[in-house]
């Protein structure tokens, strides 16, 4: 099986080191593997997304060397295969429709049973609410928020669920009490359609990605995402979380980090060499 990777960010902001540092490492991983490095487009945000910022991430990455083949996969122009598997798992009664506010969650979480942990990687862990409100029969409701049904899911399994680690943390790695810890996570936003963890699973097997590079923030989102491919029947990725650049104060960076967004760097006059010794990456020969 060829070594396939992929960088996948969001239109919604500069290019920062911690970008440059993920797509390089991702990149580096597939040539040394005689792979292939795709890009692709994360932009169900319709709201958010900007073309220009598509153009330049584009543009950036080109600039500190990597090449990727084309046309790009863009989220937006592949939202029946997120509506195909919606209806997938609609059909087997594991989704169901929440009403809920944020503000509905918020109160229901803070009085929660003695040692149930209120976060868990997709954020404050749904209480609940609305799991038995709502029938889950008929079509699937349109434009409606739709959540998984964790334990409901998990039953229909009779096997561990497993992946792979090359990280920060290597080793074979088992899914557990994902209801008590993940809980009922969001698949279907309205006004989206779809969610950040399921388009991510449908894009990833579409494109035949067999090693995921990103960072450790998103390491415990990783859960979810092999519960979904198991309920998919679809292949699981080898995971590879790497360490987070942070800034002088040790706060991993984020879009809103102008100050070390890679258009300025450029700008600056530095070097792809340059940024590579920033994030301690060699420069390959």
């Amino acid at each position: 099986m060829t070594f396939t990777t992929r960088f996948a960010p969001s239109p919604t902001g500069p290019l920062h080191l911690g970008h440059a540092y993920s797509a390089l490492l991702a990149f580096d991983m597939s040539v040394q593997a005689q792979g292939t490095f795709l890009l692709r487009i994360e932009d169900i945000d319709q709201s958010r997304a900007r073309a220009a910022w598509e153009d330049q991430i584009s543009d950036n990455l080109a600039w500190l060397g990597l090449r990727w083949p084309i046309p790009v996969l863009r989220q937006s122009d592949n939202m029946n295969s997120y509506a195909q598997a919606l209806d997938r798992l609609w059909d087997v009664g594991i989704l169901y429709r929440c009403d809920c506010t944020r503000r509905d969650i918020e109160t229901a979480a803070h009085a929660p049973q003695e040692g149930a942990p209120l976060h868990g990687p997709d954020g404050m862990i749904y209480p609940g609410t609305c799991r038995t409100r709502h029938p889950r029969v008929g079509a699937r409701p349109a434009d409606a928020v739709l959540r998984l049904d964790m334990a409901a899911a998990l039953a229909r399994r009779d096997t561990p669920i497993l992946y792979r680690e090359t990280g920060l943390h290597p080793g074979e790695i088992q899914v557990t009490n994902a209801p008590e810890t993940i809980g009922d996570i969001v698949l279907a936003r309205r006004g989206m359609g779809t969610s950040y963890h399921l388009s991510v699973v449908v894009d990833d097997a579409a494109q035949g990605i067999t090693h995921v590079v990103r960072g450790a923030d998103l390491a415990e989102a990783t859960a979810i995402h092999v519960i979904l491919q198991r309920l998919l029947d679809l292949p699981v990725p080898t995971y590879h979380h790497h360490r987070l650049i942070r800034d002088t104060a040790g706060k991993r960076l984020a879009k809103r980090d102008d100050a070390r967004a890679i258009a300025r760097y450029r700008d600056e006059g530095k070097t792809p060499q340059d940024i590579r010794a920033m994030v301690g990456l060699p420069f390959p020969p």
